[in-house]
């Protein structure tokens, strides 16, 4: 890597808003708050609004559309031509 054009890379706290979990790991982000962590050390903490703990995607709580519901209604009011 060439010195001095990559930005920091270090330990960094995420903490998910929609379920409070908190998850330590590293990245880029930084943040002026600071959190202290399970093993004593503070860490930057950035706050999400959604992670993959909250996401309805992972946590299985999707909807799926009705696609085929929607055309067959579509064809009964203008009908197939």
């Amino acid at each position: 890597m060439k010195p001095g054009i990559h930005p920091a890379y270090g330990p960094v706290v995420f903490r998910d808003t929609a379920s409070g979990s908190v998850f330590l790991t590293r990245s880029t982000v930084t943040s002026e708050k600071t959190i202290e962590w399970e093993d004593g050390r503070t860490y930057p903490v950035v706050d999400v609004e959604i992670s993959s703990v909250s996401h309805p995607f992972y946590t299985g709580t999707a909807r799926v559309m009705d696609t085929a519901g929607r055309v067959e209604r579509f064809e009964r009011r203008y009908g197939a031509r």
